[in-house]
Formats: C-alpha cells, sequence, structure tokens
C-alpha cells in the first residue's frame, strides 16, 4: 500500500464520539479506519499497517489499555494516543507503562485532539515535515494547500489532498486504480466503479490554478502518475 499523510486506527465504542472524532480527522486529510470494539481493531491491526492508533480506554470486550499493550509485544511501533476518563496519576501511569505515547483525557477537544495527532505524526519514521516538494509544487500537509510560484495558494478538499499526496510521494511512479483505491478508502467503505476517474478530472481542473494540470497523466492500461514537467 502507498504511504500517504497519516492511515490512523480510531477505536471508541460510543458513537456518539466516535463519529465526530473520525469525521474531524478526515477533514484535515489522514485516512481513518474507525472500529467499536477491540475485537474488530485486533483484526485490522493484523490486515493493515496504521501510523497512529487512537484507543479508548474502556472497551466493551478488551480494554483500550490492554490492546496498546498486545500492539507493543507485536513489535509495532506507531504511536498509540489513549482517550480515557481515568485521570489520576496512575491511571496515567498505567496507559504509560503499557505503551502508550500521549494520554488524552474525555470529553475530547478537537482542536487539542488534532493538535495532539500532527505532535504524533512526528514521531512517525514516515514523517518528513510539513511540506512536500515536487519540482516547483509545495505542498503543505497542515494547511491542505498548494503552491506554485507565481500562482495564488490552491486550497484543497480532503479528497483532493490525499490524491496529489499519494502522486507527490510517488513521483513518475505508476499507480493503479485498485493501488489507489487501497490508499484512499477507509475500511468497510466501497469506492464506485468510476471513482478514482472523477477524482483525477477534479484534481486536473483545480491544479489549472497552478499551470500543472498537465502533470497528471493518464497511463493507458495501467494507472496513473505525476509526471512534472519543467518549462523552459
Amino acid at each position: 500500500m502507498f504511504s500517504l499523510g497519516m492511515r490512523i486506527l480510531l477505536v471508541e465504542d460510543d458513537l456518539e464520539q466516535l463519529e465526530p472524532l473520525a469525521a474531524a480527522l478526515k477533514q484535515v486529510g489522514h485516512i481513518v479506519d474507525a472500529a467499536e470494539d477491540a475485537s474488530t481493531a485486533q483484526w485490522l491491526i493484523g490486515e493493515k499497517s496504521y501510523d497512529l492508533l487512537i484507543l479508548d480506554w474502556m472497551l466493551p470486550d478488551v480494554e483500550g489499555v490492554e490492546l496498546c499493550q498486545q500492539y507493543r509485544q507485536s513489535g509495532q511501533g506507531a504511536p498509540v494516543l489513549m482517550l480515557t476518563a481515568k485521570d489520576t496519576v496512575q491511571d496515567r501511569v498505567t496507559g504509560l507503562d503499557a505503551g502508550a505515547d500521549d494520554y488524552l483525557v474525555k470529553p475530547v477537544d478537537l482542536m487539542e485532539l488534532l493538535a495532539r495527532v500532527r505532535a504524533l505524526g512526528r514521531r512517525s519514521p514516515l514523517w518528513t515535515g510539513d511540506t512536500l516538494t515536487v519540482e516547483d509544487l509545495t505542498l503543505n500537509l497542515s494547511t491542505l494547500t498548494a503552491e506554485r510560484p507565481g500562482c495564488d495558494p490552491l486550497q484543497l478538499s480532503s479528497r483532493e489532498f490525499q490524491l496529489l499526496e499519494c502522486f507527490m510521494r510517488h513521483p513518475q511512479q505508476v499507480m493503479t486504480r485498485d493501488q489507489l483505491e487501497q490508499s484512499l478508502w477507509e475500511w468497510g467503505t466501497e469506492p464506485e466503479s468510476n471513482a478514482i476517474a472523477t477524482m483525477i478530472r477534479r484534481l486536473r481542473q483545480r491544479l489549472q490554478r497552478l499551470q500543472c494540470d498537465h502533470w497528471v497523466e493518464t497511463v493507458y492500461g495501467t494507472g496513473y502518475r505525476l509526471a512534472p514537467k519543467t518549462e523552459t
């Protein structure tokens, strides 16, 4: 699977909390697999690689702190953020001893959550800074904007950002539709058959403002690639 932004596993058994947390993370460009119980989370961990885990402490089957401990014992090193109403010193020590990297007390403030996620993302070995640059095109990973000299900054939607980021992490590399779907869609979602073609067309339209829409090439019968062309 291609690596982009952060793929996050969010485990929270309360849907009234799970849905807004997942929505906030997706809004800023992350790919979020959401699970309501530890059993589903354990299965997902065995199937996918994550850049960050966000675990509720109190889950109906296995406590989040135990899930964190299992994750660490399996040799996995991605950062873990614990969400909990437990706020004693001993609770924090227990979570940290289980392998958690950070701790956020409920009720969760979304702005603080996003700040903690950004900080933990910088600990990932995949983190390369707040910007990606290919030729003279720069993508700001924290503001979801793309820029080229002489053009106004382009504000992207989360989906446009995810697609462009994927291309910019792999310039000149041909990516098939299946590879793009695996990178851009969360677990449990099924994109329509023409979803990638539609996203490519939309991204090209948006990149016209930066005069680099022709960089996104269709490789017929195979897929798509970002092929930067330096004007002379």
